[in-house]
């Protein structure tokens, strides 16, 4: 694969499709082509899936069910959307990815990263994110973020020790690779965390170009 695959992380109200919005247009503004797309989601199928996920329901989800709903969800993705924009050349531009997984399955709901990193190979073989970057805040913040937008979906339902575990399960995540992983403070203003992403973009062009 010749393209670029760089996913977008973090928890609610980090900001992630206002900044992906962002470096998009600072990557296309340097002749490059960028691909959009979100997780879970991306295509019609994986959004049908999403819509599953996302939806507050009087039947509670099991943990094991939404973990393969979420994998389902990025088989069909990558087949239908990512697979073929990294084949062609294309920089990819996920909001969140199978980081996201470790974070809100195995942090949040507690299930094993062994369990997780089956599926992942599974599912993706040896295909991982380029760079990820790790939106991060405190999580009153992004709650407040999140709550002020309107009506929460399933997973801003919960409570505040699963967003913790979250956090706290990207930050470990980024600590232990920081050759793919880059940490930006969202909680201060927005044009400050564009500041940071303006700062990157040398590096990513190198990686293109590279």
């Amino acid at each position: 694969m010749s393209g670029l695959f760089i996913t977008l992380e973090g928890p609610e109200g980090a900001g992630k499709s206002t900044n992906r919005d962002y470096l998009a247009e600072r990557l296309r503004s340097a002749g490059k082509e960028i691909v959009l797309t979100r997780e879970p989601g991306g295509t019609p199928l994986a959004e049908r899936i999403r819509e599953i996920l996302l939806t507050p329901s009087d039947e509670s989800m099991a943990a094991d069910t939404e973990l393969l709903l979420v994998f389902a969800a990025r088989a069909q993705h990558l087949h239908t959307v990512i697979r073929p924009a990294l084949a062609r050349g294309a920089i990819v531009l996920c909001d969140r990815f199978t980081d996201a997984t470790y974070a809100y399955q195995g942090g949040g709901r507690g299930l094993s990263a062994e369990r997780i990193a089956l599926l992942e190979s599974f599912v993706q073989g040896d295909l991982r994110p380029d760079l990820t970057l790790v939106f991060d805040l405190p999580v009153d913040v992004g709650l407040a973020r999140a709550a002020a937008r309107g009506r929460l979906d399933r997973f801003e339902q919960e409570h505040r020790d699963f967003f913790e575990s979250v956090r706290r399960t990207y930050l470990q995540r980024a600590a232990q690779a920081p050759q793919r992983y880059r940490i930006i403070d969202s909680s201060v203003p927005l044009a400050d965390v564009q500041r940071s992403l303006d700062c990157l973009l040398p590096e990513l062009l190198e990686r293109c170009d590279g």
